[in-house]
């Protein structure tokens, strides 16, 4: 009986019972939230059906289990503070009129709304990691360009339906108003954010006419580069230099684009100089012997060297050499064009001649 009266005694307009409670539910919030979030993670990816095996375990668990904690601890806190009451010599306002209890309530309710929807964004998160991983594994590079683009459209309407929520449930705004008031208003947005929704078009116009995909090498606005992401308003290149260009969509599908990802072949085409004492026959068997090693090389494309004579240099006997790389892989042009040049070397020495440079001669009279 004097554990039963212990547990009545009143503290503060609250019983020893109550503050048992409230501390109870936050020790057991502290002690299975952990637990909690790995069963709720687990049921997680059972419910959307995708292996883990794509990306570790402990990535997709860093990502979603700590919003859960938090959660799980806010959730459990709120149902703490339930078990207790003010005093009522504070003489607070209800929770309806603006005073503590309103600003404890709508703060709870935020705070709430918030780890709600940042677990939702990272839930969307993790699935795209594995979308876009199993994307790159096929043949068709279409998707690889589509899931980035739709797990950003995804996120994009998860902060805005978190941000509707807020403004009804925490500001009590009128969500109908709202939206009446943006369609009156909705010229004077469109003109503030021309140029966002310039590049939005010009994604979904990337997306509809296919200029390039994912992974193309392209050169636009004087960058090369291979594309890496078609973003909602960007898209980014990384050049070969490997810094990252980031281009408005609109000016990917407004400017010049040449989409070297596209050619079938690569063209080089460069002008070599021979010393002026080379001969007729020495000039001839060079060309005869280049176009054969060229043409013989497994990366170039059958009878497609083109080596001749073309002009009489300032200091040299110039030639005009043009080849096609049966590959439009830039490692695999610039590898091709070394072994070539090699033996372009080798060539030009056996056959007695050499390479000139720019000379000149001064003739002294007496």
């Amino acid at each position: 009986m004097e554990f039963l009266e212990l547990l009545k005694l009143e503290f503060l307009e609250n019983t020893v019972q109550n503050y048992l409670l409230f501390v109870l539910l936050i020790l057991l919030a502290l002690l299975f939230k952990n637990s909690v979030a790995r069963y709720l993670c687990g049921s997680i990816y059972r419910l959307v059906g995708f292996a883990t095996k794509e990306i570790s375990r402990e990535d997709s668990d860093l990502k979603l289990q700590r919003p859960i904690r938090l959660f799980v601890f806010w959730i459990a806190l709120f149902v703490g503070f339930q078990q207790l009451q003010f005093p009522r010599f504070l003489d607070l306002a209800d929770a309806e009129e603006f005073g503590l209890k309103m600003v404890l309530n709508k703060g709870y309710v935020l705070l709430i709304a918030y780890l709600f929807f940042w677990f939702l964004i990272r839930l969307v998160d993790v699935i795209g990691e594995v979308m876009i991983l199993r994307a790159a594994k096929t043949a068709n590079k279409m998707d690889d360009q589509i899931v980035p683009f739709a797990v950003e459209i995804v996120k994009v309407i998860v902060v805005i339906l978190g941000s509707l929520t807020v403004l009804s449930s925490v500001f009590d705004v009128n969500i109908a108003a709202l939206a009446t008031g943006l369609g009156i208003g909705g010229i004077a947005i469109a003109m503030a954010s021309k140029e966002s929704l310039e590049s939005l078009l010009g994604s979904f116009t990337i997306f509809l006419d296919k200029p390039f995909t994912y992974g193309d090498i392209v050169t636009v606005n004087g960058y090369t580069g291979t594309v890496e992401k078609v973003g909602f308003r960007s898209t980014r290149i990384r050049t070969f230099d490997k810094s990252v260009v980031t281009v408005p969509n609109k000016n990917m599908v407004n400017a010049e684009l040449d989409n070297l990802g596209v050619r079938p072949i690569r063209r080089v085409k460069f002008t070599l100089g021979l010393l002026y004492s080379t001969s007729v026959e020495q000039m001839k068997d060079i060309i005869s012997a280049m176009e054969k090693m060229i043409n013989e090389h497994p990366k170039t494309t059958e009878n497609g060297a083109r080596v001749r004579f073309l002009s009489f240099g300032s200091s040299s006997l110039d030639l005009l050499v043009l080849y096609y790389v049966d590959s439009p892989d830039w490692e695999i042009l610039i590898d091709t064009q070394q072994e070539i040049n090699f033996n372009i070397i080798a060539l030009v020495q056996e056959k007695g001649s050499d390479f000139a440079y720019p000379t000149t001669t001064v003739h002294l009279e007496k």
